[in-house]
């Protein structure tokens, strides 16, 4: 959450710098100013009569002293204070309105950010790798992993419904050979490894930023203020709110792998098929929290860390600077890793990579207290390293094979006990 004071002296600033996202939050900004005009107008009253009321309560005082009739005095302020607790109510009522377009209100966006309105704007700023060329017609990896008999989406969707996935062999034995790597290798650059709650109470999904903008995605635990964890982030960050921080602790970077459950409320229609877009998937997360002016080369770190796992994959991919346009409401900057589709002919998100600034600190109330003795806010940064269903579907379509089969990447045989193809059914 921004600083109101700094907000409301500043609102030029943050009109123009959030109009970069959408011109509804410079619009919002303008009522939290004229709510704050307003909140001022009435403290100021409140004030006024509240000092006459004290004045009259001890002039009732003297009379009463003197034995002389207060009455009229005492009516005055029996009036005042009504209309103190009917000007108190209206504070109140502007303070909670207030406080729900501040949580609504975005991060500010980064100078380093192009402009844009939309994706189309988006720019592409590193391209790695090669495509695979085929002499045959691709497959989709629904059908790689059917025709492997290692994936099943139809007995997955009798015990929960759409949207959820069954493995087993071969394939299952991936995917945690992708955890494990992709852990293994973020450890090894200094990231520590940790094992987090996959259930948290609100007030974190709050911190981070999740909610309230996406507390429609979010599946709540019924009867308790719990929510399941939409990214390992959450929790994360959460370890560190309400406490404060010495700049010898920072940098502190983080990674951890999780389940991610989210309902994707706002994505029907949108990669219904295969392992796409889940409601419950598996993410290994990177997070970082440092000084701000340690935040861009943490970030360039994140960003590289990510990409380290598709270059040693051997997998296609490119780097996408998102827009202002396009940005996630808690980020300043964002950058996405993209890995190629065969079947599709075109990159998706596998990963972005984000600098958030003080944005989630404030929120989270985490704080720093520097070697000068001043209390400010860290900066938190995050990204996807990587997002791992996301990752075995690149691998399916692009080590595919004319047969059906699909070759192991080398890195990953010996998380595989040395398995060095996965074979369709009938050839196994």
């Amino acid at each position: 959450m921004h600083h109101l004071k700094h907000l409301v002296e500043n609102s030029d600033f943050y009109r123009k710098n959030l109009s970069l996202r959408s011109e509804s939050y410079a619009q919002m900004v303008k009522n939290i100013v004229g709510i704050d005009e307003k909140r001022k107008k009435i403290l100021t009253e409140v004030e006024q009569k509240r000092s006459l009321m004290n004045k009259t309560s001890k002039e009732i005082g003297e009379l009463k002293k003197n034995k002389k009739d207060a009455s009229s005095l005492m009516e005055e302020v029996s009036r005042l204070k009504a209309a103190i607790q009917q000007l108190e109510e209206r504070l109140t009522g502007f303070q909670e309105e207030q406080n729900e377009l501040m949580l609504l209100l975005p991060n500010l966006v980064s100078s380093k950010t192009p402009k844009g309105v939309s994706e189309d704007e988006n720019i592409v700023i590193k391209n790695a790798g090669r495509p695979p060329e085929f002499s045959f017609e691709a497959k989709d990896h629904v059908t790689l992993g059917e025709d492997l008999k290692l994936l099943n989406l139809e007995d997955a969707a009798k015990i929960s419904g759409a949207r959820f996935y069954s493995l087993k062999g071969e394939l299952a034995r991936l995917e945690r050979a992708l955890i494990n790597f992709m852990l293994d290798s973020h450890q090894r650059h200094g990231f520590t490894e940790m094992i987090v709650p996959y259930m948290v109470l609100e007030k974190c999904m709050y911190g981070t930023g999740q909610f309230p903008k996406l507390k429609d995605d979010a599946f709540k635990i019924e009867g308790e203020d719990l929510y399941l964890v939409p990214t390992s982030e959450v929790p994360l960050v959460g370890l560190y709110s309400d406490k404060i921080l010495g700049e010898s602790d920072l940098p502190l970077k983080m990674c951890a792998f999780s389940p991610c459950f989210r309902k994707e409320a706002g994505s029907y229609g949108r990669d219904t098929r295969g392992l796409v877009r889940l409601h419950q998937f598996h993410k290994v997360e990177l997070v970082g929290i440092c000084l701000p002016e340690k935040a861009e080369e943490l970030f360039m770190e994140m960003l590289e860390r990510a990409s380290s796992i598709l270059e040693a994959l051997e997998l296609p991919y490119r780097l996408m600077d998102l827009c202002s346009g396009d940005i996630g409401f808690h980020s300043m900057r964002t950058i996405d890793l993209e890995v190629y589709l065969p079947s599709q002919k075109k990159y998706r998100e596998i990963s972005s990579v984000s600098l958030c600034g003080d944005f989630q600190s404030r929120r989270s109330n985490l704080r720093l207290k520097t070697a000068q003795g001043e209390m400010v806010y860290p900066y938190t940064l995050n990204g996807s390293g990587l997002a791992v269903g996301r990752t075995m579907v690149a691998i399916l379509e692009n080590y595919q094979q004319e047969d059906g089969s699909v070759v192991i990447p080398q890195v990953l045989r010996p998380y595989m006990g040395g398995c060095e193809v996965m074979m369709v059914a009938e050839k196994k």
